[in-house]
């Protein structure tokens, strides 16, 4: 058990935070994790050892991120408080970041010069339109324009100079030559969109160890309607939607030892598990950094996540990165004939500074909420069988996070993600043939599950997985292959009572 030595701010950190472990004479630093002395090493050890004990709930746990876990009413607007132990001063920055998350873009010339340079092609006109109420995305509709999912376009390297470039961190993988890195199925006025996304979906049944059957549909992605000439023939298509944005500075603060310490990717110790960490190149400094974000784990920071996102899904420049015609090719010159929103007064992107200090404070600070009945006799049924079935084995329950993180609000946190943050092959079912960097078209990062139970509260849906084929938890599961397959097959194996045990464990997230 963790002692804590009373303090001020601790008191303001509640119980739920190993925000203050007692600050140590001995500077004697662990290999491993250079933020921690050898004797607070052996106490974060001691406190993210995983449990055997399901008999009750274990210290902090409904506490999931620590400090910062919202405790608000668990409505729509449960993923878009701000964290808990943010001081007054600093709410102002995340508000004003909020409002530009939410703000709509719009085309150049506009007489809202600070809001023009839409486009020219793109997929959304702000943040909050892939990420309603900051949550997840989901397929389109029948006959529904696709609003919170696309399709990321990419090809294999083609020669020796190229796969080298791949293993140099260079680049994540290479576009298609006209449609570039996503297929932008919107366009502003005078210009034709890329094209529309389509999706068909065929019924397969899954018979379960006790005879209930599962029915999964297999998607089938296409593109209709395209306006520039065809796809080059070895583009794939990968679908995705976009992913809830609740706890993202926190999975920032990790320690990147803790996480290569589960790498295991020539699976040396024989238990079918082989994460493998994604390095990837920061877009500012250029430095070799470890991937977290992402369903590839394709960026290593929330900002260069926010960065792509902007420029890829909106069209919009930044500092980060300045082109202002996003995703446009040199082969759609209608496209760069466009103007742009550069204004000279304002500076030299269209989102110029401070607009991503902004959105990336906002994006970091999104606070994870509370959990739920975490001390029902069923959660608890729940949590054991979801820890003996090996769901832990890519699902790492808890961290704690740097004691020396770059802002002091994700500090020293106890923080319950339930991710590893490493790359595993999923098997033939959820590949999508599509290299992204160290990620190969089987490969996915493992997805964080804190916040997962409240996907209908906050947006009105079940749907899961990178593509949100999966319309239940159950189908998410039972979609697991590759390295997880043996943990697929023991919930299939479960009675019902157990099954949906483990279902009210992770709805209880």
């Amino acid at each position: 058990m963790l002692h804590f030595r009373p303090s001020r701010l601790l008191l303001c950190a509640l119980a739920a935070t190993v925000l203050l472990l007692p600050a140590f004479a001995n500077d004697m630093k662990p290999a491993g994790r250079s933020d921690l002395s050898v004797e607070d090493r052996a106490r974060v050890d001691a406190v993210t050892t995983p449990t055997q004990d399901f008999s009750k709930p274990e210290p902090f746990e409904a506490m999931s991120a620590g400090a910062t876990t919202s405790k608000a009413k668990a409505n729509s607007g449960a993923f878009s408080h701000f964290s808990a132990n943010m001081p007054f001063e600093r709410r102002q920055d995340f508000k004003l970041g909020n409002a530009l998350f939410q703000k709509l873009w719009v085309s150049s010339p506009s007489s809202t010069q600070a809001s023009d340079g839409l486009g020219p092609l793109y997929n959304a006109r702000s943040c909050q339109s892939c990420h309603v109420n900051d949550g997840r995305g989901r397929p389109p509709r029948e006959g529904e324009e696709a609003v919170s999912m696309f399709l990321r376009l990419a090809r294999t390297p083609a020669t020796q100079a190229e796969q080298d470039a791949i293993a140099r961190h260079d680049v994540l993988n290479f576009p298609d030559p006209i449609y570039g890195s996503q297929l932008q199925n919107l366009a502003i006025p005078g210009l034709k969109s890329e094209g529309r996304l389509t999706v068909t979906y065929q019924e397969t049944a899954v018979t379960l160890g006790d005879g209930e059957t599962v029915m999964l549909r297999k998607p089938d992605y296409g593109v209709d309607g395209l306006h520039y000439g065809a796809l080059d023939p070895a583009t794939t298509l990968s679908a995705r939607i976009a992913q809830p944005t609740l706890g993202l500075g926190l999975i920032e603060a990790i320690h990147d030892d803790d996480i290569l310490a589960k790498a295991d990717p020539d699976d040396r110790d024989g238990d079918g598990i082989s994460g493998k960490p994604a390095w990837v190149r920061d877009h500012r400094t250029g430095d070799l950094r470890l991937g977290r974000f992402g369903w590839k784990a394709q960026n290593s920071n929330v900002r260069d996540q926010s960065a792509a996102a902007f420029s890829h899904d909106i069209g919009i420049s930044t500092p980060d990165m300045p082109n202002a015609y996003g995703d446009c090719t040199d082969a759609q010159t209608d496209c760069l004939a466009m103007p742009t929103g550069v204004q000279a007064r304002l500076g030299t992107t269209e989102a110029p500074d401070p607009v991503m200090d902004l959105v990336t404070f906002y994006t970091e600070n999104l606070a994870v909420p509370a959990r739920r009945k975490v001390s029902d006799p069923i959660t608890l049924r729940g949590k054991e069988m979801f820890y003996t079935s090996g769901c832990t084995n890519c699902h790492t329950p808890k961290y704690v996070t740097r004691r020396d993180a770059t802002d002091t609000l994700h500090a020293f946190q106890l923080i319950w993600p339930y991710s590893d943050f490493l790359l595993h092959d999923m098997g033939d079912g959820l590949a999508d043939g599509q290299q992204v960097g160290e990620a190969n078209g089987r490969e996915w990062r493992t997805q964080p599950l804190w916040g997962i139970g409240l996907t209908k509260t906050v947006n009105g849906n079940t749907f899961y997985l990178h593509d949100g084929r999966a319309r239940d938890l159950s189908e998410a599961i039972l979609w697991h292959g590759g390295e997880a397959q043996t943990a697929r097959d023991a919930f299939a194996a479960l009675q019902k009572s157990d099954r949906q045990a483990l279902l009210a464990f992770l709805e209880s997230l």
